[in-house]
C-alpha cells in the first residue's frame, strides 16, 4: 500500500468541492468588468480587510504551508525563523506611511508607473523587466514545490497537477480580474487559518500526554527555541538578520513587487491601502502556527516512529533501501547520544505534513486541508497573472498616462489575452522545471532570486521618492549588485561545476567560499546581499549623472 492509496474518492469530492465554490464566490464577487480600472485595480473600490487577507493569503504560499513545517520538522529545525517576523512588521509600517501616499498622487497601476513617471520611461523599463524576470522563475517553482508532495499524496501525475493549477489560476484571473484574486485569496486565507490551527489540535490531542507532552518533549529537543544573538555572518535566522536585512527585503516585497503591491492600487483610498499593509502583519501568526504544526509532527513521530510505507515516501526509496535506513538510522536527534543519522533533508521535509494529512486525518478533513495546499498553488500563480499582465499592458499602451489610443474594451480584450498568455508561459515554464529538477539545483536558484532583485528594486523606488539619480547609475548598480550576489550564493556555480567548467577547488580560493567534500559552501549568507545591494544600487544612481535625453524624458 502506498501513501496516495488512503486518499480516497470523498477526498477528491471535497478537493474539487472546495475549488467549486471558490470559483463561484470569485464569479459573484467580481463586480463590473468594463475598464482596465475595473480589471487591474477592482475599481479602486475593495474593503481594506479583504486587501489584508489577500495580502496575507499571497505571503502565505504553498510552499509556506507545507515548507514551515517540514523546515522545523528537519535536523535542528527551531522557531528561530518567527525572528523574521520583527523586519517584516517594521517593514509593513514604513511601506504603509510612505510608499502607499506616493503612489496614490495620480492614477497609477504599478510602482513601475510612478518609477517611470519620476524617473522617465527607461527607469519604469528597468524596473518591469527585473520584476518580470524574478517573478517568472520564482512563482514557477512555487507551483511546482506544491505540485511535487500532491503528486505523492493524491497519485496524480506531475503534469496533471500543474495543469490543474494552471487551468484554475488562469480562469479565475479572466473572471473578474484582481477582484476575483482578491475574494478568492480571502478564502484561501480562512481555510489556511482553519488548517493549521486544526492540524495542530489534532496532533496535541492524539499524544498521550497531550499538551504538556508536546512542551516537553519539542522543549528537550530545543524545537520552541526563538532567539538567536549570534553574530555568526553565515547564519540566517538570527536576531540581527531581523532587524538589518529583513526590513530591506520586504521594503521591496511589499512596497516595490508589484505582486504584493497591486492589492494596495485597489483600495478606496491610501488611508485603507495604509491599513490594509499594516494589518497584514497578523499575518505572522499563520506562519507562527505552522511552525507549531510542524513541532507537533516532530513529537508526534518521536513517539510513533516511521513505518516503512512513510519511509519510502520521505526518502524515496525501494523496500531495500528502506530496510538498509531503518537499521541504520535514528532519523531524528537523540538529545542524550547526540546520534543523528538518516536525517530528513531538504526536498525529504515537505512530504511530511502531506503524508501525514493523508495518512492520519479522517476521510473528507485530510481532503479539505490538501485543497488548501492546491488553493495556494492556484492564488500564487493568479496572483502573477494579474501583475505580469499588467505590467505588460503597461509597458506597450501606457494607460497611466491617459493618452492611450484604444477604446477601454479594446485595452480589456488585450489585457484578457495576456492573462491567457502569461498562464500559458509559466505553465510551460513549470513543466520545464519538473524536466530539468532532478540532479539540477533549480528550487534553490529559484528561492534565492530575491537576492537579485530586492535590492535594486528598492534602490529605484527610493531614487524615483527623492526625484534624484540616472537610470544608466541605476542600470550599472544593478548589474554590480547581479555580481555580488552571484560570488555569495552557490546556485549558478553549482550548474557550472556540474557542466565542468570550473573546479570547486577554484571557487574556494575566494574568499566567500569554502570547500566541502566535492562541492563549496558560501561563508557569509545572502540575506546580507538584500541591504547591500540596496545601497550599491542607489549610490550607483545617484552618483553616475543622468544623460540629457533622461533629463527630458522624466520633465515629459
Amino acid at each position: 500500500m502506498e501513501v496516495h492509496d488512503f486518499f480516497k474518492p470523498a477526498d477528491w469530492l471535497v478537493v474539487f468541492g472546495y475549488l467549486g465554490l471558490t470559483t463561484l464566490v470569485g464569479h459573484r464577487m467580481r463586480g463590473k468588468q468594463a475598464s482596465i480600472h475595473d480589471f487591474f485595480l477592482g475599481g479602486r473600490s475593495l474593503p481594506w480587510l479583504a486587501v489584508t487577507g489577500s495580502i496575507i493569503a499571497t505571503e502565505i504560499s504553498g510552499v509556506t504551508f507545507i515548507g514551515v513545517p517540514g523546515t522545523l520538522f528537519a535536523l535542528h529545525g527551531n522557531f528561530t525563523y518567527l525572528q523574521w517576523a520583527i523586519g517584516s512588521i517594521l517593514a509593513r509600517i514604513l511601506v504603509g506611511m510612505f510608499f502607499v501616499r506616493v503612489y496614490y498622487e495620480r492614477e497609477i497601476y504599478s510602482p513601475y508607473d510612478y518609477m517611470g513617471y519620476r524617473l522617465g520611461n527607461s527607469a519604469k523599463v528597468l524596473a518591469t523587466i527585473i520584476f518580470k524576470v524574478g517573478s517568472i522563475l520564482a512563482q514557477s517553482v512555487r507551483v511546482l514545490v506544491a505540485a511535487i508532495p500532491l503528486r505523492v499524496v493524491t497519485g496524480m501525475e506531475m503534469w496533471q497537477s500543474i495543469i490543474v493549477i494552471g487551468i484554475f489560476a488562469i480562469t479565475w484571473t479572466l473572471m473578474g480580474g484582481m477582484r476575483t484574486v482578491i475574494w478568492t485569496d480571502v478564502m484561501q486565507f480562512l481555510l489556511f487559518a482553519f488548517g493549521g490551527i486544526f492540524a495542530f489540535v489534532w496532533i496535541v490531542s492524539s499524544l498521550n500526554g497531550g499538551l504538556s507532552e508536546f512542551y516537553e518533549t519539542a522543549s528537550r529537543f530545543g524545537r520552541l527555541e526563538i532567539w538567536d544573538l549570534r553574530l555568526q555572518k553565515d547564519l540566517q535566522f538570527t536576531f540581527w538578520v531581523a532587524i538589518i536585512a529583513v526590513p530591506f527585503q520586504n521594503l521591496g516585497i511589499f512596497g516595490t513587487d508589484q505582486l504584493m503591491a497591486q492589492r494596495m492600487f485597489c483600495c478606496k483610498s491610501a488611508r485603507d491601502a495604509s491599513k490594509a499593509i499594516i494589518v497584514s502583519s497578523v499575518g505572522q501568526i499563520v506562519t507562527l502556527m505552522m511552525l507549531l504544526v510542524g513541532a507537533a509532527l516532530f513529537v508526534h513521530y518521536q513517539s510513533q516512529p516511521f513505518t516503512d510505507m512513510e519511509l519510502q515516501t520521505v526518502f524515496d526509496a525501494d523496500a531495500a533501501a528502506v530496510a538498509e535506513i531503518r537499521a541504520d538510522a535514528v532519523y531524528l536527534e537523540n538529545p542524550e547520544t547526540k546520534e543523528v543519522s538518516g536525517v530528513i533533508q531538504p526536498g525529504q521535509r515537505d512530504f511530511v505534513f502531506p503524508m501525514w494529512v493523508v495518512t492520519v486525518l479522517p476521510v473528507g478533513l485530510s481532503g479539505l486541508i490538501l485543497a488548501g495546499v492546491f488553493a495556494a498553488a492556484i492564488s500564487s500563480l493568479d496572483s502573477i497573472l494579474a501583475a505580469l499582465s499588467q505590467t505588460t499592458l503597461s509597458l506597450i499602451y501606457h494607460p497611466e498616462r491617459g493618452d492611450v489610443g484604444l477604446s477601454e474594451r479594446q485595452l480589456l480584450r488585450r489585457s484578457r489575452m495576456l492573462v491567457i498568455g502569461w498562464g500559458l508561459v509559466l505553465t510551460g515554464f513549470t513543466f520545464f522545471l519538473n524536466a530539468v529538477r532532478e540532479g539540477i539545483p533549480i528550487l534553490p536558484l529559484a528561492f534565492g532570486m530575491t537576492s537579485y532583485t530586492v535590492g535594486p528594486m528598492l534602490a529605484i523606488f527610493l531614487a524615483a521618492m527623492w526625484g534624484k539619480g540616472s537610470v544608466r547609475g541605476l542600470f550599472v548598480g544593478a548589474a554590480l549588485s547581479f555580481i555580488l550576489v552571484l560570488f555569495v550564493r552557490t546556485d549558478i556555480w553549482v550548474l557550472v561545476m556540474k557542466a565542468g567548467w570550473i573546479r570547486p577547488e577554484t571557487l574556494a580560493q575566494l574568499p566567500t567560499y569554502e570547500l566541502v567534500g566535492e562541492s563549496i559552501r558560501s561563508t557569509l549568507s545572502y540575506v546580507w546581499m538584500w541591504p547591500l545591494t540596496a545601497i550599491v544600487t542607489l549610490l550607483c544612481g545617484l552618483m553616475i549623472p543622468r544623460s540629457a535625453n533622461a533629463v527630458s524624458d522624466a520633465k515629459s
